[in-house]
Parts: structure tokens; sequence; C-alpha cells
């Protein structure tokens, strides 16, 4: 296990390096094009959400991964920000982002923060993103933002018929960004994917490998873009956020 970094460290100390998976096709979106590409007033969903993370403090880089006949992305302005470094993607999400955790290998230290962030979830709240940091800064692993589950969570067998209610109370929704030192994240993400294991999120792989990972609380408006009908959901949150925003910024002046 990583050594922690001592108590009292500053939030800076350690590296802090983003990575975007970005070479997905998006195929339930049912579009004309990946989902990520789609436009929430007039810019693109990959846009908005590397904005965003641009935003956050400390932030040494951001690695977006894209597919190797990707016509889109170098027709973004937001290419050319010197943070943002672009490297071929995966055919799986795991595979994506263990291309960019190898780009970094020469670049960052054993105990440097990597978080993975999801292309498609543009409404990621910036306190949110800040306060996982700050909880985790002297955690030896990692952790991951979240929300308690509000619904009612049925188990079904593959034939649609309900064998069970699971108890709400220990289920949360699990979100990005995923925050992990870089040596227990890449050793884990490789350590899985040779086993054959089914990697859903970084977290996932982590937890195969033995530890524990912190959940944090965060808002639950940090939508996943995936299907036609979060599209809008996700421009009014945009907007929601936007008109917050501004209005925190009147009352400062």
């Amino acid at each position: 296990m990583s050594k922690p970094i001592p108590l009292g460290a500053s939030y800076e100390s350690p590296q802090y390096w983003m990575i975007v998976p970005a070479a997905g096709s998006g195929s339930r979106m049912r579009a004309d094009k990946p989902k990520q590409y789609l436009t929430i007033n007039h810019k693109t969903i990959l846009e908005h959400t590397l904005e965003r993370l641009l935003l956050l403090p400390g932030l040494f880089g951001v690695v977006v991964l894209v597919s190797p006949d990707d016509p889109f992305w170098s027709q973004l302005d937001i290419m050319r920000h010197p943070k943002i470094v672009v490297r071929e993607g995966g055919k799986e999400r795991s595979d994506s982002v263990l291309n960019g955790l190898t780009f970094l290998r020469d670049r960052v230290q054993q105990d440097d923060w990597i978080l993975v962030h999801d292309a498609a979830r543009p409404c990621v709240d910036l306190q949110d993103i800040e306060n996982l940091v700050l909880t985790l800064q002297t955690h030896p692993v990692g952790g991951i933002l979240g929300s308690p589950v509000a619904d009612t969570i049925k188990y079904v067998d593959a034939d649609g018929s309900i064998e069970q209610t699971l108890d709400r109370e220990t289920l949360w929704r699990a979100y990005t960004p995923q925050m992990f030192r870089y040596g227990v994240l890449i050793s884990s993400l490789q350590s899985a994917l040779t086993a054959g294991e089914t990697i859903t999120d970084e977290a996932s792989a982590v937890e195969l490998a033995g530890y524990a990972p912190i959940m944090v609380e965060g808002r639950s408006d940090n939508i996943k873009v995936t299907r036609p009908e979060d599209l809008p959901l996700a421009a009014l949150l945009l907007e929601r956020q936007e008109h917050r925003s501004n209005g925190s910024a009147d009352n400062r002046s």
C-alpha cells in the first residue's frame, strides 16, 4: 500500500492529474456522433466537462483519451488549452484509463493523485471536486464521489421477476471524479485486466485489489448523459448551475 501524505501537507504538495476517457461511441444515445460531441447551448458536452474540470485549483494537467479515428476532437478550440494532453483511447473505458496512466508513468510519483472523470458528466460541481480532494488528501488509497440511493431498489432475475427488495440504507450511486494514488490505481487496473475481471469503474478495480476506497458525498445532479432524455435534463441543470453561480458572484460584489 502506498505511503500516505503526511498530515498537514498542503493541497498542492502532490501533483493532481485528471484523466478523461472520451473514446466511447455512446451507442445508447442513438445519435449521429459520440455523445460527448453532442451540443448543449452551443458547446459540446465534452467542452462543458473540460471547462469545469480545468477550474480545479492545483490541477497539473488533463489527459483526454480519444478514439484513433475521432474526427471531432480536432475541431474543438479547447484542445489547445496548455493543460490538456490528448492520447489514444482504448476499446473499453478501462483500456483508455490505463493508456492515460501509462502516459503519466514517467511524469508522476507513486503517491501523486489521479482523478478520473466521465466525459459525459458535464454537470459536476466544482465544490464537490474540491471537497473530494480535501477529504482524501491524507488518505493512502483514495475514494470517489457519490450520493445515497433515494429510490427503492429491486433485485430481479433474468425474466424480470422481482426476487428481493434491497436495503437502500447501505446503497450509494457511484459518480466521478474517482480519485486514487497513481501507484494504487495503475497496479489495480493492470491486475484486474490481466485476470479478465469486469471493470465498471476505477473503484471496482481498486476494490478487487483489496483496498477500501472512501465514499465522499456529492450533489445528486452530477448526472451522466447516457440516453436521449438525459440531454435536455443536463441542459436544464447547467442553466440552473450558471444562474446559481452568477447569483453567488452578485452577492459577493
